[in-house]
Formats: C-alpha cells, sequence, structure tokens
C-alpha cells in the first residue's frame, strides 16, 4: 500500500469513527432520508440555508464506513459554501466516482480519499448516498422526502 493510500485510509476510519456534524440541527430549513437497499445504509440530512448559501449541515444515520465516512467529509466540505459552489461540487464528486478523472491535478480535497471506490461499482452508491440527501434536503426544502441509490 502507498503512503498516500495509507493516509487516505487513515482519513476514513477517522471520519467513520468520529463522523463530523452527526446529529440534528435545532432549526433546519431543508431534510431528506436517503436509503440505499442493497446495503441498508441510511442516512437523514438536514440543512439550514439562508442567502443561497448552506449556513449548516448535519446527518444522522447508520451505514458502512464508507457510507458514514463520505457523509462526515460531505458536511465538512460544504459547510458554509454558496449553494452554487454545493451543487458544483456534488457534481464534480459523483462524476469523479463514476467515471476517470477528467484532468491530471484536479483535486477534491479531503474528498479525494473517496475516491478508491470507483474500482468497487457496489461502494459507489456508499459514498454518493449522503450527496442525494443533501441534495433533496436543499432543493425541496422541508419537503425533501426520501431519496434512494437505485
Amino acid at each position: 500500500m502507498s503512503d498516500l493510500q495509507a493516509l487516505y485510509q487513515e482519513l476514513l476510519l477517522d471520519h467513520y469513527r468520529k463522523p463530523r456534524n452527526f446529529g440534528a440541527l435545532a432549526l433546519p430549513t431543508g431534510r431528506a432520508e436517503g436509503h440505499n437497499p442493497l446495503c441498508g445504509d441510511r442516512v437523514v440530512v438536514e440543512v439550514s440555508v439562508a442567502d443561497e448559501r448552506l449556513v449548516d449541515v448535519a446527518f444522522r444515520g447508520s451505514g458502512c464506513a464508507i457510507s458514514t465516512a463520505a457523509a462526515s467529509l460531505m458536511s465538512e466540505a460544504t459547510k458554509g459554501r454558496p449553494l452554487a459552489e454545493v451543487r458544483e461540487l456534488a457534481e464534480r464528486f459523483r462524476g469523479a466516482l463514476t467515471s476517470e478523472p477528467a484532468g491530471a491535478g484536479e483535486t477534491l480535497g479531503k474528498l479525494d480519499a473517496l475516491l478508491g471506490v470507483r474500482a468497487y461499482p457496489m461502494r459507489v452508491k456508499c459514498a454518493t448516498l449522503a450527496w442525494h440527501a443533501l441534495e433533496s434536503a436543499i432543493a425541496k426544502g422541508e419537503r425533501g422526502g426520501l431519496v434512494s441509490t437505485e
């Protein structure tokens, strides 16, 4: 295992063991639940949006290490950002997991730690579940509803 792979593995384990932004928001403006029926991952994502900015984000649920670490990393990467940037990052992240990276030197920051799941198509759904819920919570507000990987 390369030093970079070991670093990524440690980062993912840290986010799995001590997920950031885990819990519920006091006054969310949006909420969505995500479910991956193939492996049983479940996540609830709550957002607080104001002035076209993702002011706060939290998640809770249960799932595999990849699902939990991905939700934690997602919350760190998006919290406080303008909604346009959040949407663009979500698109880039999903694209990076479902196809080869667009350009050499492009990086997603800490989210790069999840790119190894690209080799395991069933695990891609674990890594993107929270992102689907986030986008639904932002787009649909309190009506967020249930999103699925299927």
